[in-house]
């Protein structure tokens, strides 16, 4: 028996009932080879070919900070929209049964269908100058189209599916007999919320807001037509990466998508953190 476990120790895995691990397992890393590392690691080496000083200077010009600080900005911003609107919703369609709900259910997918050029069209129609939503805001003031607010609203509607699609299956599956024991014991509605379903529902609404915020950095044919892309105001930064590799300056391009990714990477770390100290919470109770 000790020289099984050293067996599995010494070779980092369980065999299990089903043979296959070591093709199963190299099939794995191959592709994920193929499609992951391969691409970041050459990202991570271009820019490089003009040494530190260039990627130095790359990172500090202002067009490339406003650019990176509109992008995590705004999409932190949708994310934490999403989390709270994407509950509502969530919540909604699993706990309410109206007439049409599967029609509204449905349209939680519509970004997920529609090409995100058709999506940005269709947010600068409604919230253009002319647009009805658009002339209604700016008649209190607010500029909704070609600002940093239309790249918040189109980052928000790109990322709301991420939310309800992870928090479903979650809030379908909870027992309504523990919430029905707080109701007899005295606890009002906000309590059995914030003590029962909140705790239970909390690791899924993380990665849920997670996926969000990693589709939102990384957005680009739904923001640009709403955005107005003018630089130091309303320019995100894959579209300065494009600006970049148009101009033939791939070096800079592939700095900027390098502070990207890690910047994304730190964030998405964060999120997968507190995933799993809330997890960890809900075991030990």
């Amino acid at each position: 028996m000790a020289a099984l476990t050293a067996r599995r120790r010494l070779f980092w895995r369980d065999p299990g009932v089903l043979p296959g691990f070591g093709l199963s397992l190299g099939f794995t890393i191959f592709y994920l080879s193929v499609i992951v590392l391969i691409p970041l690691t050459a990202l991570a080496l271009r820019p490089w070919e003009h040494g530190v000083h260039g990627i130095l200077k790359t990172l500090s010009e202002p067009r490339v900070l406003a650019s990176l600080r509109l992008s995590f900005g705004a999409a932190a911003l949708a994310a934490g929209i999403n989390a709270v609107m994407g509950l509502i919703v969530t919540w909604v369609l699993v706990r309410q049964d109206f007439p049409g709900r599967k029609i509204v259910d449905a349209l939680v997918d519509l970004p997920f269908a529609l090409p995100t050029a058709v999506a940005g069209i269709a947010l600068t129609t409604i919230y253009g100058p002319h647009g009805p939503l658009g002339e209604l805001f700016a008649r209190v003031g607010i500029k909704t189209a070609y600002s940093p607010l239309g790249v918040v609203i189109a980052l928000a509607f790109v990322g709301l599916p991420f939310v309800v699609r992870t928090l479903q299956p979650v809030m379908q599956d909870m027992r309504r007999d523990v919430e029905e024991a707080a109701e007899t014991l005295g606890a009002n509605a906000i309590q059995r919320a914030v003590r029962i379903i909140l705790p239970a529902i909390a690791p899924a609404l993380i990665t849920g807001t997670g996926l969000a915020f990693a589709r939102a950095v990384g957005e680009y044919g739904s923001v640009i037509f709403i955005a107005g892309n003018m630089p130091m105001v309303s320019e995100i930064s894959p579209l300065l990466i494009v600006i970049k590799l148009e101009q033939y300056d791939y070096a800079g391009a592939a700095t900027v998508g390098l502070a990207m990714l890690g910047l994304s990477f730190g964030v998405l770390l964060v999120f997968n953190l507190i995933q799993l100290w809330l997890s960890s919470r809900g075991k030990v109770r």
